[in-house]
């Protein structure tokens, strides 16, 4: 089902997020712990779900435009000749991705970039080269699918993809490229939710993916396994900023997928401000039990912190990196 998007989206639509179901039956909001003891079956579930869930689309700006549903927030640059996609959703989710695209125009689809390596960006990867995409991504990205990957506070290895799934280019800093009537703004973040994190601009029609250094309205999963930091997901959050203006698009990698900068300003300040409060109590000597106990994120829990990432997980996120 193809839907075009008008009013809020639902928490199904977070993905990655919502595919734990983050209550117990008691209606208690279960710990980090106990959601992500799950973490096998939570992976193997947002998979799952994934064959099943509405593909929402939201016409954004010129012929861009951006997919709801599979894994992280895909933007779709649907040209005359060929489409671009920023990110490949879960690969179970081909047969909606596949018609969406299709009722965006017959022109086939002939590039992917990757925003980086996790599975909910990158897992449809194989089928969408495999009907004439070349793959692009950070250098560090191809490295992280080259080999298994643990993530810790997922309890999960991800094998490397098949060859067919892999990027067949890659870059290292920034790169420029032409896809009709769009210029494309690569840029590498550095390490921030992983050591593989890009952004990219759409110029001529100034609307920016950020891939998951932003998650809209929710507290953000930062990947220490695989070389992600608090400080350095502040730094992205900073980079897109200095970017863009009150007139630009941006498309976070989770969350509502249409924002904007004032809230990628929100979202930057909530970072720094829990960053330091966290800081201070760990330079006070404070326990990791004792700085939870003191809730560092208070202010900020009643907008931010309503998900599988609640505020005692995002807590011990950032007290991991400080």
């Amino acid at each position: 089902m193809i839907l075009s998007r008008a009013k809020a989206p639902t928490r199904r639509h977070f993905c990655l997020c919502c595919a734990a179901a983050p209550l117990a039956a008691t209606g208690v909001w279960l710990t980090p712990s106990e959601v992500f003891a799950q973490a096998r079956a939570i992976v193997l579930f947002i998979k799952s779900d994934a064959k099943s869930a509405d593909i929402i689309v939201h016409p954004l700006r010129g012929n861009i435009f951006v997919l709801e549903g599979s894994g992280g927030n895909i933007a779709v640059a649907a040209g005359k000749e060929s489409k671009l996609l920023v990110d490949a959703g879960i690969g179970v989710s081909r047969p909606r991705i596949f018609a969406a695209l299709q009722a965006l125009g017959q022109a086939p689809v002939k590039h992917l970039i990757n925003t980086h390596w996790h599975f909910d960006h990158t897992d449809g990867n194989e089928w969408i080269h495999s009907i004439g995409a070349e793959i692009l991504a950070h250098e560090n990205t191809l490295k992280r699918l080259s080999t298994t990957q643990r993530v810790e506070d997922w309890l999960f290895d991800f094998p490397p993809p098949a060859p067919s799934a892999m990027p067949t280019e890659v870059f290292a800093d920034e790169k420029t490229l032409k896809h009709e009537d769009n210029t494309l703004a690569l840029k590498y973040y550095g390490p921030a939710h992983t050591d593989g994190d890009i952004s990219v601009l759409f110029t001529e029609a100034d609307i920016l993916h950020t891939g998951d250094i932003y998650w809209n309205g929710i507290y953000p999963f930062i990947d220490y396994s695989t070389g992600g930091n608090i400080d350095g997901t502040i730094k992205a959050a900073e980079a897109s900023l200095a970017m863009i203006t009150d007139k630009t698009i941006v498309i976070p990698g989770h969350g509502h997928p249409v924002s904007n900068r004032s809230e990628l300003q929100e979202y930057r300040d909530m970072l720094v401000a829990i960053r330091d409060n966290v800081a201070a109590l760990k330079r006070q000597g404070r326990s990791l039990d004792e700085i939870l106990a003191a809730k560092p994120t208070a202010a900020y829990d009643e907008k931010w912190g309503n998900f599988v990432i609640d505020p005692r997980f995002f807590t011990r996120l950032v007290y991991e990196g400080v």
